[in-house]
């Protein structure tokens, strides 16, 4: 690697706005599949005994290696030996007690003893604390074969459990430390190498950055292409094609994305009603709203509301 690609993958990684989520242990009690599993999340699973498949072509998952799915993608994955129950990602939410035990933080080296079970952690990273940089890159779940990325989940788990002074700013730290690893493991693997070039170009114009900054003040006003284009001083005419050319993704579909994020955060974190949430983020028609957001992430807004997560601690 040269300097300036050294330079280059540096402002990339110093943009980014990482933010821990959660992390697990999970026993499996019985074999599942979920045929579209998704998350908002960036999310790692490192199975420590048994097996997991993923994907179109089922590729396996061994003990010792970890999954990685980037926030915001779809796939098949399919936990344990043998015939397993298939459910769909909504269907999961109701019944997870009947497939997953899980355990808070971690419980040092009994992990990985009796029950086919995986550790799991999930987190953010985003550019300018704006658009998940994995998502930019268009990638697909895939595999990693790391000992310093078993290692960090690992610690991250021994501090969930520990409970001590400063464990919040270890795991932010090791969060860090994390999705750092994570981005040298695509470079020295030449993995979607030619993505994190375009990404390391695309994401220092300063007119894209400022129509991030104001797409995320402003998730809950008006954000027609009219506006943006004022914003990055550019025609109403090409603004689509100039946020496309850059991202990947055309600026209403991104804006639609940004807001359910803030919808699922506002379901997570506060009391407020869901019309209420809904209007909060730009959407006037109740019934709109909650079909959308049940197409992006396949669970209603009320049920995403209800359930306690399997991997919340």
């Amino acid at each position: 690697m040269d300097n300036r690609q050294l330079e280059d993958y540096n402002k990339v990684i110093e943009s980014l706005g990482i933010k821990y989520i959660k992390a697990n242990n999970i026993k499996l009690i019985q074999p599942l599949k979920i045929a579209d599993y998704y998350d908002s999340e960036n999310t790692i699973l490192v199975l420590k005994k048994g097996e997991i498949r993923f994907g179109e072509n089922n590729q396996l998952v061994k003990p010792g290696q970890s999954l990685f799915i980037p926030g915001g993608t779809t796939t098949s994955i399919t936990y344990g030996y043998g015939e397993a129950t298939e459910l769909s990602n909504d269907e999961i939410a109701n019944r997870e007690n009947e497939f997953f035990k899980t355990e808070p933080g971690g419980s040092g080296g009994l992990r990985g003893v009796g029950m086919d079970n995986f550790d799991y952690i999930a987190f953010e990273a985003n550019i300018f604390d704006t658009v998940n940089f994995f998502k930019t890159l268009d990638i697909t779940p895939f595999v990693m074969d790391s000992k310093k990325i078993l290692q960090i989940v690992e610690d991250i788990l021994e501090e969930e459990e520990g409970r001590t002074e400063g464990r919040n700013r270890v795991i932010s730290l090791k969060s860090e430390h994390l999705v750092v690893e994570v981005i040298r493991y695509l470079i020295d693997n030449q993995l979607f190498v030619e993505q994190l070039a375009t990404n390391s170009t695309y994401f220092k114009d300063p007119r894209l950055l400022d129509m991030f900054d104001h797409i995320k003040a402003n998730l809950g006003g008006d954000l027609s292409n009219k506006v943006l284009a004022t914003v990055a001083n550019v025609s109403e005419d090409y603004v689509g094609q100039y946020f496309k050319m850059l991202t990947g993704i055309n600026p209403q579909d991104y804006i639609e994305y940004q807001r359910m994020e803030l919808a699922l955060d506002l379901l997570r974190t506060t009391k407020k009603s869901i019309r209420a949430i809904g209007s909060e983020i730009g959407y006037k028609d109740t019934a709109y709203f909650c079909r959308r957001f049940k197409m992006m992430f396949g669970i209603p807004a009320g049920k995403m509301r209800r359930r306690e997560t399997l991997m919340n601690v």
